[in-house]
């Protein structure tokens, strides 16, 4: 997928991120969210130290690489390790200097003009140069929503003033890469120091009710755990960090990310055929509500090449309108009123064990993971409620809201 996008991504304008976000809505969240950003370009950048600087000048350029993580199949332990919660947003570098505040995504595209009371609230912050690593979220009610993020992605700045009043954004802070005045060079310092000065810069530095928050850490694998079971769908995971080693930038050496895999039984509504040779290339997954509606809520493609023939012969003698009786694939958004792709309705027989990582909104916010066929199991008792999301009971207590 790295080159799913065009090259003139790289060259950093924000113009470049509003066909991304639509090309990730046309997709129905089927990629990573980062890549709504920055398509799937990963970053190759270096961190750059100036010599010579002037007192309270920030050593560090907007090209500066955020830290990287490796995803990994089991949580970290050992007193080497810090472990922070992996909030459901955007990543973000914050960099103020004076009366300038710039938002960089994790690949290095411009984000203040999206969220401009993000910008403000850097600038209410009292020092004056310091660069922040945290992450833009959005919360609705007791939820973060991603869908109401990523709408923030729009060209026109009217609509992101309305979308910032309505839906204010909040900067959860978890490094304080430079301090300006506060502590040179930071970013050569352990996570351990890193840390204490951040909850200083936190405490001192930054007013109260600010849309900037202080991410929870913790050095007890517990805690970490207890975190998971406690938030549930409202977290998307754990991030592991080294307490020991500088900042890393733009590596993987130093952080680790933990995200909670779940299965659910989910009706298959229909299929696309494959972009080569017409044979399946996806199921569309659907799950009844309350009122006995069958939403599509995803999509899994890992049909195993050598039972891609026989399946599409059985699915096609499934084939009847209407498949989806709620929601249903490539309706039209406010992105575009095109489908997203012709696909086959299915009267509804078949039930798919899937695995998947978040479920966001209304559906699967990324590809599921086929796991087996559940012919024991009644359509009708494939719901939502297996998977609607948690109230994130626990996230505005972390995030010192209320």
């Amino acid at each position: 997928m790295g080159d799913a996008f065009p090259p003139q991504i790289r060259k950093g304008s924000s113009e470049d991120l509003e066909p991304i976000a639509r090309n990730c809505f046309r997709r129905r969240f089927s990629i990573d969210p980062e890549m709504a950003l920055a398509g799937a370009v990963r970053s190759r950048r270096k961190p750059v130290r100036r010599s010579g600087r002037k007192d309270g000048e920030p050593s560090l350029p907007s090209t500066y690489a955020p830290m990287e993580a490796t995803l990994v199949s089991e949580l970290p332990a050992g007193p080497e390790w810090h472990y922070e919660p992996k909030w459901d947003g955007f990543r973000c570098l914050a960099f103020r200097r004076d009366a300038t505040v710039d938002l960089r995504s994790k690949a290095g595209q411009p984000l203040g003009r999206y969220f401009p009371e993000v910008v403000a609230a850097l600038l209410d912050v009292r020092e004056s140069s310091f660069v922040l690593d945290g992450e833009l979220v959005v919360p609705v009610g007791k939820m973060l929503s991603f869908d109401e993020l990523l709408q923030r992605i729009h060209p026109a700045e009217s609509r992101v003033q309305m979308l910032s009043r309505e839906h204010p954004a909040l900067f959860v802070v978890f490094d304080l890469v430079d301090g300006g005045r506060a502590g040179n060079r930071l970013f050569e310092r352990p996570l351990s120091e890193r840390r204490d000065a951040l909850e200083k810069f936190m405490a001192t530095q930054v007013p109260q009710r600010s849309l900037l928050r202080l991410s929870p850490s913790t050095r007890d694998f517990r805690k970490a755990t207890e975190w998971l079971r406690s938030l549930g769908a409202g977290l998307d995971g754990i991030i592991a960090k080294r307490a020991d080693l500088p900042y890393q930038s733009g590596n993987r050496h130093g952080m680790q990310k933990y995200k909670l895999e779940r299965t659910a039984d989910c009706v298959v509504g229909g299929f696309r055929y494959s972009s080569k040779g017409g044979t399946v290339g996806s199921l569309l997954l659907g799950l009844y509500d309350d009122a006995g509606l069958l939403h599509h809520v995803g999509f899994a493609s890992n049909i195993r090449a050598a039972d891609r023939a026989s399946l599409t012969r059985s699915l096609q003698q499934l084939i009847k309108p209407p498949g989806f009786t709620g929601r249903a694939p490539g309706g039209p958004s406010r992105w575009s009123t095109e489908r997203s792709g012709e696909w086959q309705p299915l009267a509804p027989k078949l039930v798919a064990e899937v695995q998947y990582d978040h479920f966001s909104g209304d559906r699967f916010r990324h590809g599921t993971r086929f796991l087996r066929w559940r012919p024991d199991k009644p359509p009708k008792q494939c719901l939502l409620s297996q998977v609607a999301q948690e109230a994130a009971r626990g996230y505005a207590k972390l995030l010192a809201t209320e």
